[in-house]
């Protein structure tokens, strides 16, 4: 009996004692139970900060979704709209180029026809030259002056026609 862990155990007896007779067991009980019901709400408070947070990330991925929708779509349009501006760009330029080669054409048409004109015209007029040279060696006299003047005059109209 006289060992120290009897008289330990004994103390403990009386100590327990005391602390039951003063409520404080109470108090301890009281204390666990507050404690258990403040983890208990922090538990529900981080239950529903969880669903919140779920939430959130639930709408941030259906936004992010419908942006990469609308990015694809406007990348399709800008697409769309390059192609249709390139191929209005080509034909705008075959339409340009076929107006460019049908004015050429048609400059070379009319130096062609001038040109034919000016070689009518210096043909006609060497062969009113010779002509006249020639009817004035065998035609003579007002008559066949006059004769000379009305010939060279149709054969320049015809000639230049």
């Amino acid at each position: 009996m006289m060992t120290p862990e009897f008289w330990v155990a004994v103390a403990f007896v009386v100590f327990c004692g005391i602390v039951w007779k003063a409520g404080g067991f109470d108090q301890i009980i009281k204390g666990l139970d507050g404690r258990g019901e403040r983890v208990r709400r922090e538990l529900e408070e981080a239950r529903r900060l969880r669903e919140e947070a779920a939430a959130v990330l639930a709408d941030y991925q259906k936004r992010r979704a419908e942006a990469e929708r609308e990015a694809e779509a406007i990348v399709a349009n800008a697409r769309e709209e390059a192609e249709r501006a390139a191929a209005e760009g080509h034909a705008r330029l075959n339409e340009f180029v076929a107006r460019r080669t049908k004015a050429a054409e048609a400059k070379i048409a009319q130096a062609e026809a001038q040109a034919a004109a000016e070689v009518r015209a210096a043909a006609a007029e060497a062969a009113v030259r010779v002509s006249e040279t020639i009817l004035r060696e065998k035609v003579s006299g007002e008559a066949g002056q006059d004769l000379i003047r009305r010939s060279l005059g149709d054969i320049r109209t015809r000639l230049r026609a």
